[in-house]
């Protein structure tokens, strides 16, 4: 063969490899159709609490991309708000946002992740003994032998939750006895022993329940969302502290099947975002809550106090007595105290003996001295 008849061949070679080379360059764009779940949250749409599930949506949909997106719809949009986790279950929505305690009527030890003193823990500490203490397998075994096809992720370590709102302040554990009061949980069962008579709203209905009469006194959370539910328009007087909620966090819901559907990557940026919500919403709450507390006092009127540490330890000797009667009765949630108090004996005693009293330094910087 002579120079002249390869030459073609080379030619054409050379052409076809520009050819793939320049189809190479093109960007490669994918047709895969975006994933939508449909969540609802537990809250009012005014409220920061759905806020705060769409800042979680928002992070998901961020780092995802095209591939998935989240869409949150306030309380009542699809679902009552304590229909929420039924419906995730069964795939009428693909995913909701919470807390555990609501869905204390299914077994009454899901409540012990944000009802009563923890023994000790802060909501930190609970987060801790979730993922590093057992406490996640707890719950996945609840919702299983429940027949409940979710995912559940908790995160969003609330501060302390206030005694609530009251008419007049209470000064001593018999000014509770008889008031018709509103709280969830397994405060529920604490309030009852102080003999108070508890009605578990939804947040939403709460403050109209107050002003009809229907309700003497009631709590919900937190500075901002007491205030756009408008506990300042029925009330003037909030007791501060308080175990019957003190270390309750948030639940993020999947349906087990729409979530196993999807890739291991999104899995992760699901299980990501949910942990840097964690963290940005504890640092949003410290701000927004602090100036709606501040605001509150300056411009409505109302006025802050202390729950005395005689309805505190009510409080304590109450929930023990509560416990200790449904730890007989339901072996699982006996399984579940006995792991959250392994895990606050060891942690809360290191916890105690190193944080520094951090009051004092914020006394010494502003506090009003006397003169």
């Amino acid at each position: 063969m002579t120079e002249q008849t390869k030459t073609p061949g080379r030619r054409n070679l050379l052409k076809g490899a520009a050819v793939a080379a320049g189809a190479m360059s093109v960007p490669m764009i994918s047709t895969a159709q975006t994933t939508v779940f449909r969540f609802q949250s537990t809250w009012p749409a005014k409220d920061i609490f759905h806020e705060f599930a769409g800042d979680l949506a928002k992070k998901i949909n961020d780092m995802a991309g095209s591939r998935l997106k989240i869409e949150v719809l306030p309380a009542g949009a699809v679902v009552p708000a304590f229909q929420l986790l039924d419906a995730v279950a069964k795939g009428t929505l693909d995913g909701g946002h919470g807390v555990v305690a609501y869905w204390y009527g299914k077994n009454q030890a899901v409540a012990l992740w944000g009802s009563g003193p923890a023994f000790g823990l802060d909501a930190n500490g609970v987060l801790a003994w979730h993922y590093y203490g057992g406490g996640k397998e707890l719950l996945d075994e609840i919702y299983k032998s429940l027949n409940l096809d979710v995912v559940s992720k908790l995160y969003g370590p609330m501060p302390t939750q206030p005694l609530g709102w009251f008419k007049k302040p209470v000064a001593r554990v018999e000014d509770l006895k008889g008031l018709k009061f509103r709280t969830v949980g397994l405060a529920v069962d604490v309030f009852t022993e102080m003999g108070v008579a508890v009605n578990p709203l939804p947040g939403g209905e709460i403050v109209p329940a107050l002003d009809r009469g229907l309700l003497d006194a009631a709590e919900f959370n937190n500075a901002s969302s007491d205030r756009v539910l408008g506990f300042p328009d029925v009330a003037k007087n909030c007791m501060l502290h308080s175990f019957h909620q003190s270390s309750e966090q948030f639940e993020v819901l999947f349906n087990k099947s729409k979530y196993d559907a999807l890739s291991s990557e999104l899995k992760a940026v699901i299980d990501y975002a949910v942990q840097a919500a964690s963290a940005d919403m504890s640092w949003k709450a410290a701000d927004r809550y602090a100036k709606d507390y501040a605001e509150m006092q300056s411009k409505q009127g109302v006025k802050f106090y202390k729950t005395p540490d005689a309805i505190l330890r009510a409080q304590l000797a109450a929930w023990d007595k509560v416990t200790a009667k449904k730890a007989e009765e339901n072996a699982m949630f006996k399984k579940v105290m006995d792991s959250m108090r392994t895990f606050a004996q060891r942690s809360g005693r290191w916890k105690n003996d190193t944080d520094v009293d951090f009051k004092m330094a914020w006394n010494h910087y502003f506090a009003q001295r006397k003169s």
